[in-house]
C-alpha cells in the first residue's frame, strides 16, 4: 500500500466520521422527501375519481409541480450559498408543509393543482443537503468521495421513505375506507416534524462571505424557464398543431441568449456559465435533464397501466395496494443501486460507473417494448431501471457538487435538480398528450397501448443519449481534491480567473 493511498484513505475516513451526525438528521429529512415522492402515486387513480378527472390529466399536477420547482430551486440554492445552507433548507421545509396541508384539504382541481405544485419546494433539499455534506468535508480534502458516500445514505433514506410510502398509502386508504382527506393528511405530518429535526440537529454550513443575488439573471432564467416548461404544457393541452405553443417553446429558448450574455458579465452571476461549460459540468448536466425524462415523468404513466384492466388487451389490473407493491419493488432496486455506485466508484471510476447507471436506466425501459403483459415482466423491467436511477439520484448532485469551485456548491446541485424537472415537465407534456389521444380511442380513462409504447422509448432513448454524453467526461474527474490549505486555493467566483 502507497503512501499516497494510505493518506487518501485516512482523510475518506476523518471525511467519514466529520459527516456521521450530519448525516443521520438528514436521513431524516430524505425520508421524509422520499414519504412525499412515493406516497401519492399508487393512489392517482382513487384522487383521480375523487377530483372527478381523467388519468391523463393527472399529469397536469405533476406539471405544475415540476415548473415551480426549476424555477425557485436555483434560486434558493444560490441563497443557501451566500447566507447558509442549513437557513434556506427550514424555510423550503415550512413552505413544503403548508402546501402539504392544503393537499390534504383539497377537493377540486384547481386547489390541488395550486397545493402540489407549491409542494415542489421539497425538491431543493437534496441539494442543499449535499452542498451541507460538502462544505463539511472539503476541510479534510476527501469531501468528493465522502459526499459520494453520504450522497449513497440519503438516497438509502430517501427510497426507503418511498416505500413506506407507496406502500403505506394505499394499505391506509383501503384501511381508512377510501377517505382521500385523512389518507393524504400523514405525508403532511411527516413534513412539519421533520422541520424540528432540521432546526436541531443539522449545523449550519460556512458561507463564502461577498456573495450578492444577479436578480436580473434569475430574472431571465425564470422567464426562459416558464417560457418553455407553460409551452410545453399547453402542448399537451392544445396538441402538437397548435402553432402558437411551438412558439412559445421557442421564446424561452431565445431568452436564454440575453440571459447568457449578462452572466458573461456578472462578477457573481445566477449561474456560473464558466463553471458550466467544463468538460466535468455540461454532461453532468444535460444526463441530470435526459434522466429526468424517466425518473419524473413515467411514473403517473406506470402506475395508470398497472390498474389499466385488461379487458382493454393490455394492462395489469392491480389495485391500490398491488399498484404500491410494484413501485416498492422498485425503489427497493433504487436503494440497492445508490448502495453500489460509491463501492463501484472506488473499483473503477466515478465516470465508468455512470456510464454503467445510465444504460441500465436505458435497458430496463426499453424492455418495456416486447415485455410488459405480464405483472413480473414489468417488476423485472422496473428492476433494471431502478438499478441505473438509484445509483444516478445520488450520484449525479454528489458530481456537480465535486465540480463546482467553492461557494458555488449549492447552485451546481441544484442545477441537477433544474435540468432534471425541466426533463420531467418535457416528459409530462409530451406523456400527457400521447396517453389523452389514446384515451379518445379507448375509453374516457384508459390510455391506449401504443401511448404507453411511445412513454417507454422515450425513456429508454433518453438515457441511452445520457450515456453517450458522459463518455466525454474527462477520465478521473470528481477525484478527490488536497485538503484546504494545502495547496493553493482556488478562485471562489469564475470571474477572478
Amino acid at each position: 500500500m502507497t503512501p499516497e493511498k494510505t493518506s487518501a484513505q485516512r482523510r475518506a475516513t476523518v471525511a467519514i466520521g466529520a459527516t456521521a451526525g450530519l448525516i443521520g438528521w438528514l436521513a431524516l429529512v430524505e425520508l421524509t422527501s422520499g414519504i412525499l415522492q412515493g406516497y401519492y402515486v399508487p393512489l392517482i387513480s382513487d384522487i383521480v375519481h375523487h377530483l372527478g378527472i381523467r388519468d391523463a390529466d393527472y399529469n397536469w399536477f405533476e406539471a405544475a409541480q415540476l415548473l415551480v420547482s426549476a424555477l425557485v430551486v436555483p434560486v434558493l440554492a444560490k441563497l443557501g450559498d451566500m447566507f447558509g445552507h442549513k437557513r434556506i433548507l427550514l424555510i423550503a421545509t415550512v413552505l413544503t408543509a403548508l402546501a402539504s396541508w392544503a393537499l390534504a384539504f383539497s377537493g377540486d382541481f384547481v386547489s390541488y393543482l395550486l397545493a402540489f405544485a407549491l409542494q415542489g419546494f421539497y425538491v431543493v433539499w437534496l441539494p442543499l443537503e449535499v452542498a451541507l455534506i460538502f462544505d463539511r468535508g472539503r476541510r479534510t480534502g476527501a469531501a468528493a468521495s465522502g459526499t459520494r458516500r453520504a450522497a449513497g445514505l440519503l438516497v438509502v433514506a430517501l427510497e426507503a421513505g418511498a416505500i413506506v410510502g407507496a406502500i403505506g398509502a394505499g394499505l391506509l386508504f383501503e384501511a381508512l375506507g377510501g377517505d382521500v382527506t385523512l389518507t393524504l393528511m400523514v405525508p403532511a405530518v411527516a413534513v412539519t416534524l421533520v422541520f424540528f429535526a432540521i432546526l436541531f440537529g443539522v449545523p449550519e454550513s460556512e458561507p463564502v462571505p461577498g456573495r450578492t443575488l444577479d436578480g436580473v439573471g434569475f430574472t431571465l432564467l425564470a422567464l426562459g424557464l416558464l417560457l418553455i416548461t407553460s409551452g410545453l404544457t399547453f402542448l399537451r393541452l392544445n396538441g402538437v398543431g397548435t402553432w402558437w405553443v411551438w412558439a412559445l417553446i421557442l421564446l424561452g429558448v431565445l431568452a436564454f441568449i440575453p440571459f447568457g450574455r449578462w452572466e458573461l458579465r456578472q462578477a457573481d452571476p445566477a449561474v456560473d456559465l464558466r463553471v458550466l461549460r467544463r468538460p466535468s459540468m455540461w454532461p453532468v448536466q444535460l444526463t441530470a435533464g435526459l434522466i429526468g425524462i424517466s425518473l419524473l415523468g413515467a411514473q403517473a404513466p406506470l402506475s395508470t397501466y398497472a390498474g389499466t384492466d385488461p379487458a382493454n388487451g393490455y394492462g395489469l389490473g392491480l389495485t391500490a395496494g398491488q399498484r404500491s407493491i410494484l413501485i416498492g419493488a422498485y425503489l427497493i432496486s433504487m436503494i440497492v443501486g445508490a448502495l453500489l455506485f460509491p463501492l463501484v466508484s472506488s473499483w473503477l471510476t466515478p465516470r465508468v460507473t455512470l456510464i454503467g447507471a445510465s444504460f441500465l436506466v436505458a435497458i430496463g425501459y426499453l424492455l418495456f417494448l416486447p415485455f410488459h403483459l405480464e405483472t413480473w415482466q414489468v417488476f423485472t423491467n422496473m428492476g433494471v431501471a431502478g438499478l441505473g436511477s438509484g445509483a444516478l439520484v445520488g450520484a449525479l448532485p454528489a458530481a456537480a457538487a465535486a465540480a463546482a469551485p467553492r461557494g458555488q456548491t449549492g447552485v451546481a446541485t441544484a442545477l441537477t435538480n433544474t435540468t432534471k424537472t425541466i426533463g420531467g415537465s418535457f416528459a409530462s407534456a409530451v406523456f400527457g398528450v400521447v396517453l389523452l389521444a389514446g384515451a379518445a380511442t379507448v375509453t374516457a380513462t384508459a390510455a391506449s397501448l401504443f401511448g404507453y409504447m411511445i412513454v417507454w422509448t422515450i425513456c429508454g432513448l433518453g438515457a441511452l443519449v445520457a450515456a453517450v454524453l458522459l463518455f466525454f467526461v474527462p477520465r478521473l474527474a470528481f477525484a478527490d481534491a488536497e485538503p484546504a490549505g494545502s495547496a493553493e486555493p482556488e478562485p471562489e467566483l469564475s470571474a477572478l480567473e
